[in-house]
């Protein structure tokens, strides 16, 4: 049954990376594991249908349709003003407000799209103009923008929480300091690359100019900082869920967008809720799908024979911890982050397990693992939607988002993998 199992996910990524539409694509599998494995789907589907009414899913049309409605209102502009005042006259430090402004968009929207959509257009030209070369500048953004899925609340980490049956604010704790180190590294490439470019840097500010101007500029960006608080402050003070917090932070967004930064208008808010219902939609018709197929993998006891597979190979846990973070980046460079934690997670978790690896640890591995799928082809939605907002060509992005990748992620993904702390730190902080 093993090997019926290996050749329904060799046809699901086949299907993907030749892009067929994602329905067919799982459907291809599924009837796989049907035909040639005898597996009925029946009562599969219904098992899925019925785990769809999850009150814990709720959470992830909510933190979109949130993360749609700051970017069109104004709050991700009023941020990125707030930060550019104290470091933009710095050389390169432009690119490190990129890092910075899309880790706090992170830590509100839950999504990586959001960071691209809502700082791309406003960064990307601004940082042309005072010299960066525009294909590395859409890399920056595209690649800061992977913090929106590890800066907590995440939408992946809610995903693989109800997947393992798994604390989701545990899950959330789990990537913050993978997260944080990932914004510290690209911040510091970035200002070593930015040595290299010919920038026009603004005259710098006397420090009692830039006194006031802070002022202003917080001041003007307080309602925009306060969701942040309000959103995470809920969630591991124990007062919100993060459905709840996902839903008050719809709530809050929409009177400040309306009110104070009058970005929203009867017509965005429309075209937010029809963006958002879009990508809404596609989400949860793949998170049924890849449940199906996932349940279907359980039901055949294949987590329980690939951990015997692979202890026949070896029982080292280097190595072992090495291959499932090779297998990770694979599976996240066809498939999207969340297809991959529901497909890939219950098979892994039994390995993890068997070799020590906390099931929140392990969140912080797949995390990493398959958020650096969205910038690295041929899946790679980030980079290709920064590309997009960007104005450059594909091949023109990815030499400068490789290089990001290399001495930014990779560091991260290493030290999240073999040193626990990292991922385990700010769990254990807040007593798990």
């Amino acid at each position: 049954m093993v090997e019926v199992a290996l050749l329904a996910l060799g046809v699901l990524v086949l299907t993907l990376s030749i892009g067929v539409p994602l329905p067919f694509c799982f459907g291809s599998a599924l009837m796989v594991m049907s035909l040639v494995g005898g597996v009925t789907m029946k009562g599969t589907m219904l098992w899925g249908f019925g785990q769809l009414a999850n009150p814990v899913l709720l959470a992830i049309p909510l933190f979109i349709l949130a993360g749609t409605l700051m970017s069109a209102s104004g709050i991700a502009a009023s941020l990125l003003r707030l930060v550019n005042v104290f470091i933009g006259h710095i050389r390169g430090g432009l690119g490190v407000v990129a890092a910075v402004s899309c880790a706090i968009i992170g830590a509100i929207s839950g999504s990586g799209l959001t960071g691209v959509a809502a700082i791309g257009p406003l960064l990307i030209p601004e940082m042309a103009r005072q010299g960066y070369p525009r294909p590395y500048a859409s890399a920056l953004v595209a690649c800061s923008s992977v913090l929106g899925l590890l800066i907590p609340p995440s939408v992946t980490m809610i995903v693989y929480g109800w997947v393992t049956d798994t604390s989701i604010l545990a899950c959330f704790l789990a990537t913050l300091g993978p997260g944080l180190l990932i914004t510290f590294n690209i911040a510091v490439v970035n200002l070593v690359m930015a040595r290299k470019f010919d920038l026009k840097l603004e005259a710098t500010p006397d420090l009692r100019t830039m006194a006031v101007e802070a002022r202003k500029r917080t001041i003007s960006a307080a309602p925009a900082l306060l969701m942040p608080f309000i959103i995470l402050g809920g969630i591991y003070g124990g007062v919100l869920t993060p459905t709840e917090a996902a839903a008050v932070s719809v709530i809050y967004a929409v009177p400040v967008g309306f009110l104070v930064y009058k970005g929203l208008s009867l017509r965005t808010l429309l075209d937010a809720g029809k963006e958002s219902g879009t990508a809404i939609g596609a989400i949860m018709l793949m998170i049924l799908f890849s449940l199906i197929l996932s349940q279907m993998l359980t039901l055949e006891a294949i987590p329980q024979k690939m951990v015997a597979v692979i202890f026949d190979f070896t029982q080292d846990r280097t190595l072992i911890l090495i291959l499932v973070n090779v297998l990770l980046f694979i599976v996240g460079m066809v498939v999207n982050d969340i297809t991959a934690i529901i497909l890939v997670a219950p098979l892994l978790l039994p390995l993890m397990s068997a070799i020590g690896v906390d099931p929140v640890h392990f969140a912080a591995i797949i995390g990493v693992n398959t958020a650096l799928g969205g910038i690295t082809p041929p899946y790679a939605s980030i980079l290709y939607m920064g590309a997009r907002i960007g104005d450059v060509k594909v091949v023109e992005i990815v030499p400068p988002a490789l290089k990001l990748l290399l001495f930014a992620f990779l560091p991260a993904v290493l030290l999240t993998a073999f040193w626990p702390d990292l991922a385990l730190f700010f769990p254990r902080l807040f007593g798990y």
